[in-house]
Protein backbone atom coordinates (compact mmCIF):
# COMPACT_ATOMS: atom_id res chain seq x y z
CA UNK A 1 0.00 0.00 0.00
CA UNK A 2 2.92 2.24 1.20
CA UNK A 3 4.49 1.45 -2.59
CA UNK A 4 1.73 2.28 -3.98
CA UNK A 5 0.74 5.64 -2.36
CA UNK A 6 4.67 6.64 -3.25
CA UNK A 7 4.07 5.79 -6.67
CA UNK A 8 0.87 8.17 -7.05
CA UNK A 9 2.66 11.04 -5.11
CA UNK A 10 3.22 14.29 -7.19
CA UNK A 11 6.85 15.38 -6.97
CA UNK A 12 6.36 17.64 -9.06
CA UNK A 13 3.97 19.83 -6.77
CA UNK A 14 6.55 20.38 -4.24
CA UNK A 15 9.23 23.39 -4.22
CA UNK A 16 13.12 22.90 -3.59
CA UNK A 17 14.42 25.79 -1.64
CA UNK A 18 18.05 25.88 -1.04
CA UNK A 19 17.98 28.16 1.92
CA UNK A 20 15.84 29.30 5.04
CA UNK A 21 15.41 32.81 3.04
CA UNK A 22 13.42 30.81 -0.12
CA UNK A 23 11.48 29.77 2.42
CA UNK A 24 7.16 31.10 2.27
CA UNK A 25 4.13 30.14 3.86
CA UNK A 26 2.15 27.25 2.61
CA UNK A 27 5.01 26.04 0.52
CA UNK A 28 5.00 22.50 0.24
CA UNK A 29 8.28 20.40 1.25
CA UNK A 30 9.44 17.00 1.45
CA UNK A 31 11.88 16.46 4.22
CA UNK A 32 13.36 13.68 6.47
CA UNK A 33 12.33 13.08 9.94
CA UNK A 34 15.54 13.87 11.87
CA UNK A 35 14.79 13.85 16.03
CA UNK A 36 11.41 12.80 17.53
CA UNK A 37 10.30 14.64 20.61
CA UNK A 38 7.51 14.65 23.19
CA UNK A 39 6.43 18.46 22.25
CA UNK A 40 6.84 17.08 17.90
CA UNK A 41 9.35 15.79 15.05
CA UNK A 42 12.50 17.89 13.67
CA UNK A 43 12.48 17.47 9.81
CA UNK A 44 15.39 18.16 7.63
CA UNK A 45 13.75 20.29 4.46
CA UNK A 46 17.47 20.58 2.75
CA UNK A 47 18.17 24.34 3.72
CA UNK A 48 20.31 24.00 6.57
CA UNK A 49 18.37 24.21 9.24
CA UNK A 50 15.72 21.54 10.72
CA UNK A 51 12.03 22.95 10.92
CA UNK A 52 9.78 21.50 13.80
CA UNK A 53 6.72 20.01 13.56
CA UNK A 54 4.58 20.30 16.65
CA UNK A 55 2.75 17.43 18.17
CA UNK A 56 -0.86 20.01 17.28
CA UNK A 57 0.18 19.90 13.55
CA UNK A 58 0.79 16.24 12.96
CA UNK A 59 -2.53 15.17 12.29
CA UNK A 60 -5.97 16.78 12.49
CA UNK A 61 -6.97 13.89 14.99
CA UNK A 62 -5.22 13.93 18.73
CA UNK A 63 -2.09 13.14 18.83
CA UNK A 64 -1.17 11.30 22.13
CA UNK A 65 2.77 10.32 21.33
CA UNK A 66 4.46 11.82 18.47
CA UNK A 67 6.78 8.51 17.91
CA UNK A 68 3.16 6.66 17.44
CA UNK A 69 3.01 9.20 13.98
CA UNK A 70 6.32 9.18 12.98
CA UNK A 71 10.05 7.88 13.38
CA UNK A 72 13.03 9.30 12.70
CA UNK A 73 14.27 8.61 9.02
CA UNK A 74 10.76 8.55 8.18
CA UNK A 75 10.59 10.46 4.58
CA UNK A 76 7.31 12.92 5.10
CA UNK A 77 5.24 16.19 3.50
CA UNK A 78 5.20 19.21 4.95
CA UNK A 79 4.20 22.74 4.77
CA UNK A 80 5.59 25.78 6.21
CA UNK A 81 3.20 27.66 8.35
CA UNK A 82 5.57 30.28 9.90
CA UNK A 83 9.21 31.29 9.64
CA UNK A 84 11.51 33.69 11.22
CA UNK A 85 15.27 33.97 9.55
CA UNK A 86 16.91 35.92 11.77
CA UNK A 87 16.04 33.84 14.63
CA UNK A 88 16.94 30.85 12.00
CA UNK A 89 13.07 28.86 13.54
CA UNK A 90 10.98 27.17 11.09
CA UNK A 91 7.62 26.26 12.05
CA UNK A 92 6.17 23.21 9.98
CA UNK A 93 2.82 21.44 9.61
CA UNK A 94 1.73 17.96 8.67
CA UNK A 95 -1.57 19.19 8.05
CA UNK A 96 -2.61 20.69 4.63
CA UNK A 97 -3.21 24.42 5.30
CA UNK A 98 -6.81 25.55 3.49
CA UNK A 99 -6.48 27.97 -0.08
CA UNK A 100 -7.35 30.35 1.88
CA UNK A 101 -6.42 31.57 5.24
CA UNK A 102 -8.83 33.63 7.50
CA UNK A 103 -6.61 36.52 8.20
CA UNK A 104 -5.94 36.77 4.38
CA UNK A 105 -9.56 37.33 3.78
CA UNK A 106 -10.56 41.05 3.20
CA UNK A 107 -14.29 42.24 1.80
CA UNK A 108 -14.50 42.93 -1.80
CA UNK A 109 -12.22 39.83 -2.52
CA UNK A 110 -13.53 37.92 -5.18
CA UNK A 111 -12.82 33.95 -5.82
CA UNK A 112 -14.62 31.05 -7.56
CA UNK A 113 -15.88 28.13 -5.84
CA UNK A 114 -18.61 25.30 -5.33
CA UNK A 115 -22.10 25.05 -4.39
CA UNK A 116 -21.99 22.83 -1.38
CA UNK A 117 -25.16 23.21 0.12
CA UNK A 118 -28.36 25.04 -0.63
CA UNK A 119 -30.86 26.25 2.42
CA UNK A 120 -33.96 28.30 1.56
CA UNK A 121 -32.34 31.79 3.32
CA UNK A 122 -29.24 30.71 0.93
CA UNK A 123 -26.28 28.23 -0.51
CA UNK A 124 -23.37 27.36 0.87
CA UNK A 125 -20.28 28.06 -1.08
CA UNK A 126 -16.89 26.25 -0.43
CA UNK A 127 -14.26 29.16 -1.53
CA UNK A 128 -11.30 27.29 -0.12
CA UNK A 129 -11.40 28.47 3.72
CA UNK A 130 -11.46 26.25 6.57
CA UNK A 131 -15.71 26.83 6.26
CA UNK A 132 -18.08 27.62 3.83
CA UNK A 133 -19.09 30.96 3.25
CA UNK A 134 -23.05 31.92 2.44
CA UNK A 135 -24.63 33.47 -0.47
CA UNK A 136 -27.46 34.67 1.20
CA UNK A 137 -30.78 34.36 -1.25
CA UNK A 138 -30.96 38.50 -1.27
CA UNK A 139 -27.40 38.33 -2.51
CA UNK A 140 -27.93 35.93 -5.56
CA UNK A 141 -28.81 37.87 -8.19
CA UNK A 142 -30.50 41.18 -8.95
CA UNK A 143 -34.33 40.91 -8.29
CA UNK A 144 -36.87 38.41 -6.54
CA UNK A 145 -36.05 34.95 -6.13
CA UNK A 146 -38.35 32.46 -4.49
CA UNK A 147 -36.08 29.75 -4.04
CA UNK A 148 -32.08 29.89 -4.49
CA UNK A 149 -32.78 25.93 -5.77
CA UNK A 150 -34.57 27.47 -9.03
CA UNK A 151 -30.72 29.94 -9.62
CA UNK A 152 -28.40 27.14 -8.16
CA UNK A 153 -27.71 23.38 -7.77
CA UNK A 154 -25.07 21.54 -5.49
CA UNK A 155 -21.90 21.44 -7.34
CA UNK A 156 -22.60 24.83 -9.56
CA UNK A 157 -18.97 26.62 -9.69
CA UNK A 158 -19.58 30.17 -9.52
CA UNK A 159 -17.49 33.45 -9.05
CA UNK A 160 -18.56 35.49 -5.68
CA UNK A 161 -17.18 38.63 -3.97
CA UNK A 162 -16.34 38.77 -0.31
CA UNK A 163 -19.11 41.17 1.45
CA UNK A 164 -17.98 40.68 4.92
CA UNK A 165 -15.70 38.46 7.06
CA UNK A 166 -16.68 38.09 10.77
CA UNK A 167 -14.05 36.69 12.31
CA UNK A 168 -15.09 36.01 15.61
CA UNK A 169 -18.20 33.96 14.62
CA UNK A 170 -16.18 32.50 11.68
CA UNK A 171 -18.58 33.70 9.39
CA UNK A 172 -17.92 34.48 5.48
CA UNK A 173 -20.52 36.59 3.81
CA UNK A 174 -20.61 35.93 -0.32
CA UNK A 175 -22.05 37.71 -2.82
CA UNK A 176 -22.90 37.09 -6.57
CA UNK A 177 -25.31 39.90 -7.21
CA UNK A 178 -22.57 42.31 -6.13
CA UNK A 179 -20.52 41.20 -9.40
CA UNK A 180 -23.24 41.11 -11.62
CA UNK A 181 -23.77 44.55 -10.47
CA UNK A 182 -20.49 45.34 -11.32
CA UNK A 183 -19.98 43.63 -15.00
CA UNK A 184 -23.36 45.56 -15.30
CA UNK A 185 -21.50 48.67 -14.61
CA UNK A 186 -18.74 48.15 -16.64
CA UNK A 187 -20.67 47.12 -19.80
CA UNK A 188 -22.81 50.82 -19.51
CA UNK A 189 -19.31 52.44 -18.77
CA UNK A 190 -17.74 50.63 -22.07
CA UNK A 191 -21.29 51.42 -23.94
CA UNK A 192 -21.19 55.48 -23.12
CA UNK A 193 -16.93 55.38 -23.56
CA UNK A 194 -18.09 53.60 -27.03
CA UNK A 195 -21.40 56.62 -27.26
CA UNK A 196 -18.95 59.11 -27.19
CA UNK A 197 -16.01 58.03 -29.70
CA UNK A 198 -18.97 57.80 -32.01
CA UNK A 199 -20.19 61.05 -31.59
CA UNK A 200 -16.80 62.97 -31.58
CA UNK A 201 -16.66 61.12 -34.95
CA UNK A 202 -19.94 62.24 -36.18
CA UNK A 203 -19.06 65.52 -35.48
CA UNK A 204 -15.62 65.64 -37.42
CA UNK A 205 -17.49 63.91 -40.08
CA UNK A 206 -20.04 66.77 -39.88
CA UNK A 207 -17.03 69.28 -39.52
CA UNK A 208 -15.54 67.45 -42.69
CA UNK A 209 -19.02 67.88 -44.48
CA UNK A 210 -18.94 71.48 -43.86
CA UNK A 211 -16.24 72.52 -44.94
CA UNK A 212 -16.10 70.13 -48.04
CA UNK A 213 -19.43 72.58 -48.80
CA UNK A 214 -18.16 75.82 -48.34
CA UNK A 215 -14.83 75.07 -50.32
CA UNK A 216 -17.23 73.57 -53.28
CA UNK A 217 -18.90 77.07 -52.72
CA UNK A 218 -15.72 79.29 -53.06
CA UNK A 219 -14.98 77.65 -55.78
CA UNK A 220 -17.97 78.11 -57.38
CA UNK A 221 -18.07 81.38 -56.69
CA UNK A 222 -14.97 81.76 -58.09
CA UNK A 223 -15.55 80.37 -61.47
CA UNK A 224 -18.68 83.26 -61.99
CA UNK A 225 -16.35 85.57 -61.26
CA UNK A 226 -13.98 84.25 -63.96
CA UNK A 227 -16.52 83.45 -66.45
CA UNK A 228 -18.14 87.30 -66.04
CA UNK A 229 -14.68 88.39 -66.54
CA UNK A 230 -14.35 86.57 -69.27
CA UNK A 231 -18.04 87.56 -70.78
CA UNK A 232 -17.12 91.11 -69.91
CA UNK A 233 -13.57 91.18 -71.64
CA UNK A 234 -15.05 89.28 -74.96
CA UNK A 235 -18.01 92.37 -75.08
CA UNK A 236 -14.95 95.39 -74.55
CA UNK A 237 -13.15 93.37 -77.71
CA UNK A 238 -15.69 93.12 -80.04
CA UNK A 239 -16.92 96.89 -78.99
CA UNK A 240 -12.62 98.25 -79.69
CA UNK A 241 -13.30 96.43 -83.62
CA UNK A 242 -16.36 98.24 -84.51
Amino acid sequence: MAEALETLYDESAEEKPSSIHDLKRKMRLRGTVTRVELFGAFIDIGVGKDGLVHISKLSTERVNRVDQMVKEGDTVTVWVEDVKPSKGRIDLTMIEPPAVDWGEMRAGQVYTGTVKRIEQFGAFVDIGATRDGLVHVSEITSGYIKDPKEYLSPGDEIEVKVLKVDHKRRRIELSMKALEEHFMAQQEEEEEETQEVLTTMELAWLEAQAEHKKRRQRQKKARGKHTQEDILSRTLSIRSQE
